[in-house]
């Protein structure tokens, strides 16, 4: 679950981690008021999750009431990269002297957690890893260990924080490693991280992601679900009970089971194609699920092709097909659907399919098959 910045910045406060101080307003008269409630000069922001609000107009700094008005209505509604502004955070303005990065994620390859700092804050940090890789420092934390302070230290210093932030910087990452860890959150990032005039460290921004999976341990965490931005595709999946994920894609993919969708979505990429969205129908594959799967996928526009892969493990093959027979006579499809089945009773699910001779529908016997059949349709289908 990604929070939006002033969530994180709430969140944030839990564990300590100094930030300006601001309020919420979905009005233009509220942001007025939380304007002259911070004290100017403020800022209003736009509460949307994506980068370059800036740069989108979506962050203005503002001196008095009247800019503060003018400032509200011409964010409020703004659509930046399709994210429309329906809320603005107003907080009083910082006077900054450095920006840094930090944040805490998890390195799945390294099986731990992961610290990365950089003097170089304010812009996104892939374009830092892409211009001067060697400005992010890094640090593995083991979670059984945790993080003391001699590493925080170390970290800032070899991330060449100026002498006088070195130790705040250090304290700031101690506070972030509790949100991270004891917060169950799978990023936590603040970009900037700003050094006052004066000396002080705080955060000036707040990215946070819930590991969802953890949210029996946080009633608290209910208060943000009303808030989670989701597009069409995964509203409706959400309503329907599946494992859904949109992406940019023109490949829609069905799998039985997380690992199976992961390897489909490479495998389509792999032979050149997109995928359109992540789709794990767990362990059921039967025709209620199937439908309200085939449902979601139609809604997507972009889709010109579906890739259902299945492997029949205690699933049988010739009952998910039954499953397909059934959906398909419910769900009209718009685009072609190429299904591959393998495991147990795998040759039965393909005859029940053939039998069945619906009109769109491709039967492969491999998955590589099945994934270059799909890219070919999509991309004929894209190029119409």
């Amino acid at each position: 679950m990604d929070l939006f910045e002033y969530q994180g910045k709430q969140y944030f406060a839990r564990y300590g981690i100094a930030t300006s101080p601001g309020g919420v307003a979905d009005t233009v008269d509220e942001a007025v008021r939380q304007a002259v409630k911070a004290g100017f000069p403020a800022v209003v922001k736009a509460q949307v999750q994506v980068g370059g609000r800036g740069k989108a107009g979506g962050i203005k700094l503002v001196n008095d009431e009247a800019e503060a008005r003018a400032a509200a209505q011409s964010i409020l509604g703004l659509d930046i990269k399709g994210h429309v502004v329906k809320r603005l955070w107003v907080e009083h303005a910082s006077d900054i002297k450095k920006e840094y990065y930090a944040s805490f994620t998890l390195d799945r390859d390294a099986k731990l957690h992961l610290c990365m700092l950089s003097a170089q804050g304010g812009v996104e940090i892939e374009e830092v890893a892409a211009t001067d890789p060697d400005a992010i420092a890094r640090l593995h934390v083991n979670p059984i260990d945790g993080l003391d302070r001699k590493d925080a230290v170390d970290l800032a210093k070899a991330a060449k924080i100026d002498d006088e932030a070195v130790e705040g910087v250090a304290d700031m990452l101690l506070k972030l490693y509790e949100v991270y860890s004891k917060g169950d959150a799978d990023l936590a990032e603040i970009n900037p991280l700003i050094l006052t005039p004066d000396g002080r460290i705080h955060a000036l921004d707040a990215k946070v992601t819930l590991d969802d999976a953890a949210s029996f341990r946080h009633p608290e965490w209910k208060e943000y679900e009303g808030t989670a931005e989701l597009d069409g595709r995964e509203r409706l999946a959400a309503e329907k009970h599946l494992n859904y994920i949109g992406l940019d894609g023109t490949v829609g993919i069905i799998a039985n089971g997380a690992g199976l969708a992961m390897s489909t979505l490479d495998v389509v990429n792999q032979v050149g194609g997109s995928a359109a969205n992540f789709l794990d129908l767990g362990g059921g594959a039967g025709a209620d699920v199937m439908s309200a799967a085939l449902e979601v996928i139609n809604t997507d526009d972009r889709v010109a092709a579906v890739l259902v892969n299945i492997f029949g493990g205690i699933t049988r093959c010739d009952e998910v097909a039954k499953g397909i027979v059934t959906a398909l006579s419910t769900v009209e499809m718009r685009s072609p659907i190429v299904i591959r089945l393998d495991g147990t009773n795998a040759d039965e699910g393909r005859k029940i399919l053939s039998d069945a001779s619906f009109s769109g529908v491709i039967i492969e016997s491999t998955m590589i098959g099945a994934a270059k059949r799909a890219v070919e349709i999509a991309s004929k289908g894209a190029s119409n």
